[in-house]
């Protein structure tokens, strides 16, 4: 279903959110595009429940200006704050005004995401401190870790303020390696981008070209075939598999089970080795194309009994985990995230649906080949680490069950149908990617050639999730915490 598109001004934005909040929607991004070299506009997008469309409000801000909307809606503080960094749009009343994607210090000819920004400027740093709380007590201590942590850690810095073992605040610096892959976009034609879209997050790369495509699909009007549909879904749960199989064994190895962490990363392998006999890439890169799939995949005869290994396989170990005392012990009540919390920050996939929000794009707008009425969506309450574990593990089964389905269901049938977006024109995406929720918005200019693409990455709603389990916690679990909630920089950053 295509969104609605309203135009709203900008004086009614408050009591339009408070409407659709108190109507049951929930916004789900904030961007900024020019449609014009003189002219910014704002567009919102609003979920109102499954099955419904999604609504799209846009706005212009009025000299330069908008009403923030994050204290009614905390989820879209860090979109204006993100808007303000890239396009230099001022959001009135915002309770955190801070910077978010260019640090404190960072100065630059102007906003970087503005019409004429120059391609070629440098960014020019100055020495300044992020904005930090004012804890007061002469015991408390202040321990910056990053953005150089350990091995191939992805760059981040935290900050945490802390007495003894007890964290009391945890502050997070991420965008250290912003690649301005929205910017990159620009330009490009629509055929060519998906290329760019599967290299925003390695791990998520067929979730990003499937929402991408998506987007341009709408934009262009055009039919996928069916078949395209089987095959781009059940890449999507490959997909999903061997990112769900790394986390376990990644967050084994955090409880110090050494040789659980192996088997996850064994489990995580063969899932790999899967996709590039599938697909010629490990990670699925290179088949999706707007309008279809650029080749066909011939799963029928070898896939199934591959798969019934290793589901066997993961099953047995999945057991295993969850009849281990010390796992248990170091994820149950470890970095409890509140429904409320969970739902007013903008938690998105396993990591919401462990805190009893059920929402799942595959299923509440479907997309594909998915079918709503059979999908099962795993979902816990407790909220905790152990919660999000168990999430995944259902969910593995899950992808197990409907590749399964897919493999007996392929129809024979053409593989991809033209794709073409007219000039002017736009469109929006979205897959259930392993860490939850991924949206497209695409802009077609008067030449035909992307103008404005917009991503909304699972991992960067859920890292302004993250630090609200971190607060008044503990040391020793903070590694497990992070672990458990699975999150890409790369996803976030952009």
């Amino acid at each position: 279903m295509s969104p609605d598109l309203v135009r709203i001004d900008a004086s009614d934005l408050p009591a339009r959110l408070r409407r659709a909040l108190g109507e049951g929607g929930r916004p789900r991004m904030a961007y900024a595009w020019a449609p014009a070299p003189d002219a910014i506009e704002l567009r919102y997008l609003v979920g109102r429940g499954p099955g419904r469309p999604f609504e799209v409000w846009a706005v212009r801000p009025v000299a330069g200006e908008a009403p923030s909307l994050a204290g009614d809606c905390p989820l879209l503080g860090w979109y204006e704050r993100e808007i303000t960094d890239l396009y230099g749009i001022r959001f009135s009343g915002h309770p955190e005004p801070d910077r978010l994607v260019l640090h404190p210090g960072v100065e630059t000819p102007g906003p970087p995401l503005a019409p004429g920004y120059p391609l070629d400027a440098r960014l020019t740093l100055r020495g300044s401190l992020s904005a930090m709380p004012e804890l007061e007590g002469d015991d408390v201590q202040r321990l910056p870790w990053g953005p150089v942590r350990a091995d191939v850690v992805e760059s981040a810095e935290f900050v945490f303020f802390y007495i003894g073992e007890h964290i009391l605040h945890l502050h997070a610096q991420l965008f250290f390696k912003h690649r301005g892959i929205e910017k990159r976009f620009q330009g490009m034609s629509g055929q060519a981008g998906v290329v760019l879209a599967e290299r925003v997050s390695g791990v998520g790369s067929l979730a990003h070209a499937l929402a991408y495509c998506q987007a341009l699909e709408a934009a262009a009007g055009c039919e996928v075939p069916l078949r395209a549909r089987q095959i781009r879904t059940l890449l999507a749960e490959m997909e999903r598999l061997y990112n769900h199989l790394h986390y376990l064994g990644n967050l084994a190895e955090m409880t110090t089970l050494k040789v659980g962490g192996a088997e996850g990363k064994l489990l995580e392998e063969r899932a790999k080795q899967l996709n590039a006999r599938l697909t010629g890439s490990r990670f699925l890169r290179g088949v999706l194309t707007p309008g279809g799939v650029r080749r066909d995949v011939d799963p029928e005869r070898w896939l199934a009994p591959e798969l019934a290994r290793l589901q066997k396989e993961t099953d047995a170990y999945a057991g295993l985990l969850e009849d281990t005392g010390s796992y248990l012990d170091r994820l149950i009540t470890t970095g409890v995230l509140e429904h409320r919390v969970a739902l007013d920050q903008g938690a998105t996939g396993p990591i919401a649906r462990a805190s009893g929000v059920d929402h799942d794009v595959r299923r509440d707008h479907p997309y594909a080949a998915y079918d709503p009425r059979t999908l099962e969506v795993a979902a816990r309450a407790a909220g905790d680490a152990h919660a999000r574990a168990q999430v995944r593990i259902q969910e593995i089964g899950v992808s197990f069950g409907l590749i399964d389905t897919l493999i007996a269901a392929l129809a024979p049938g053409d593989l991809a149908s033209p794709c073409v977006a007219a000039p002017g024109s736009e469109g929006l995406g979205w897959s259930e990617s392993p860490r939850g929720a991924l949206f497209y918005a695409v802009h077609l200019g008067a030449d035909g050639r992307l103008a404005r693409v917009k991503i909304k990455s699972p991992s960067f709603s859920n890292w302004r999730v993250f630090p609200f389990t971190v607060h008044d916690s503990n040391m020793m679990d903070y590694a497990i915490n992070e672990a458990s909630f699975g999150l890409t920089i790369a996803g976030c950053d952009r």
